[in-house]
């Protein structure tokens, strides 16, 4: 039993921890931003309706496609309308930092942003956002009678954790398809135009920053010359060099070729010597001609086939 014992709180650990990230929320990148639910004298639908309309917002820095998704809206405990939204429409694609808008007039087949619910202000409206497995990506819950006409509940700013009601006011004003907070100014800007208000420091620093710049330029394309001519002539000097080992080479086998054997010499020699007649023995043109007893060579006789006639 008491071996059992680690493997049955491990178990209950596990079972514990996946509990409770099955319990977390999804990060997910599409987010409920800004809701406004009577519209009288606000913005205008394609079809030139003032409806009210549902603000989701793109947090993330990529595209997120809204189509197979779902927007659950609920004014009745326990009844709970379902849009889902078309495939194949590609402004369901909403880009990097945007908005979308859907108006909330019960007449969807007026086009993919027209939901089949309205909203009633003076019930508590609660709106969820569902992907296309129906996991919950975001909801809000707006009070009952918290908005009067033309204003909207929506976050402070983008995709930030706070709500509020927009009233138009000055600096809480509605933001249909756009930021839910407008900067208007610059504070770094606001606060160099209090030190320096004629503008002759920034004429300074821009000037010094254009001379850095051509004096960087400067030293940067002179050691890229300098270091281009050291290899240039590096390279010239090895070229050299190498074509007068080739020369010399060269000279060295026509020295080599040149040079002519001792055995053909003395034939070339022997051959001028015989060509100019100093080989030959000097012979005499006298015949001799010495009878020799019993031969009958040099006998007269036998070179006649007839014998004379005398007369």
């Amino acid at each position: 039993m008491k071996m059992q014992l680690p493997g049955l709180f491990l178990g209950l650990a596990l079972l514990a921890a996946l509990s409770s990230c099955g319990k977390q929320k999804p990060n997910s990148k599409l987010l409920l931003n800004e809701v406004l639910v009577t519209n009288e004298s606000n913005y205008q639908d394609d079809y030139g309706q003032h409806s009210a309309w549902i603000e989701v917002f793109n947090k993330s820095y990529t595209s997120a496609d809204l189509a197979g998704w779902l927007i659950k809206c609920s004014c009745t405990p326990g009844d709970t309308t379902t849009y889902f939204i078309p495939k194949g429409d590609v402004l369901t694609l909403v880009k990097p930092r945007q908005h979308t808008l859907f108006w909330a007039d019960a007449a969807p087949r007026r086009g993919t942003f027209h939901t089949n619910f309205t909203l009633q202000a003076d019930k508590a409206i609660w709106i969820g956002l569902f992907d296309s497995g129906q996991a919950l990506m975001d909801e809000v819950t707006i009070p009952a009678g918290a908005l009067k006409a033309n204003q909207s509940y929506a976050r402070t700013s983008d995709a930030s954790q706070q709500w509020e009601v927009k009233d138009d006011s000055a600096d809480k004003y509605v933001t249909p398809s756009t930021n839910n907070r407008t900067i208007d100014s610059n504070p770094k800007k606001d606060k160099f135009s209090e030190h320096d208000p004629v503008g002759v420091g920034m004429a300074i620093s821009a000037m010094s920053v254009v001379f850095m710049g051509l004096l960087l330029l400067f030293v940067c394309f002179n050691a890229i010359g300098k270091a281009s001519v050291r290899s240039r002539t590096k390279h010239k000097k090895k070229s050299l060099q190498a074509l007068d080992e080739r020369k010399s080479a060269e000279a060295a086998a026509a020295a080599q070729a040149a040079i002519v054997p001792d055995e053909v010499m003395a034939a070339i020699t022997l051959a001028l010597h015989e060509a100019k007649g100093h080989g030959h023995d000097a012979e005499r043109a006298i015949l001799t001609i010495r009878p020799t007893e019993g031969s009958a060579w040099c006998d007269k006789r036998q070179n006649l086939r007839e014998v004379p006639q005398r007369k």
